[in-house]
């Protein structure tokens, strides 16, 4: 299996700048994940951006969407900012063939206390073992795209509606 990986941005890279005391969407972590985890699968990575996902665009999208429909990959995971992730993935919607799990984190994966690491291996073995479809990777679930929401008091994903 060869594994495509899709780096947008999001809280998950975000590295804190002292000069101007903000946050700002870095390097991806992934390898370094992948790299600390021991993880032995065949993957290639392309960073698409580095974006806040509240600065997510239409156009940023269906070049998110043309990448994966182009991409000889059959398993895609997706890295982005958890603020519209769910209308991401619901943009992705309908892509055949394709097995897409997009991930991220509330806290960026360079701090101590972070979900980014856990995050990402449940993205990964999701990638691995859902059928063709496009879903979403948090909090110890994995979310059917259009079926899920962030609760931003809870800095939760949740079910829409459970069936």
């Amino acid at each position: 299996m060869s594994l495509l990986i899709i780096t947008v941005g999001g809280t998950i890279d975000k590295v804190y700048f002292d000069a101007t005391s903000e946050y700002e969407v870095g390097e991806s972590t992934v390898t370094q994940v992948y790299q600390g985890a021991l993880v032995g699968i065949q993957y290639e990575m392309i960073s698409l951006m580095r974006k806040d996902s509240l600065e997510m665009t239409d156009e940023d999208r269906e070049l998110i969407r043309e990448t994966c429909q182009q991409s000889e990959q059959q398993q895609i995971l997706i890295t982005h900012g958890t603020d519209t992730m769910a209308e991401t993935a619901q943009y992705l919607s309908g892509i055949k063939g394709k097995t897409i799990v997009l991930t991220g984190a509330m806290a960026p994966a360079r701090f101590k206390e972070t979900d980014a690491v856990f995050n990402l291996g449940l993205a990964t073995g999701a990638v691995q073992v859902m059928e063709s479809g496009v879903y979403i990777a948090m909090n110890g679930q994995i979310f059917p795209a259009g079926n899920v929401q962030k609760n931003r008091e809870q800095r939760r994903f949740e079910y829409l509606h459970k069936d």
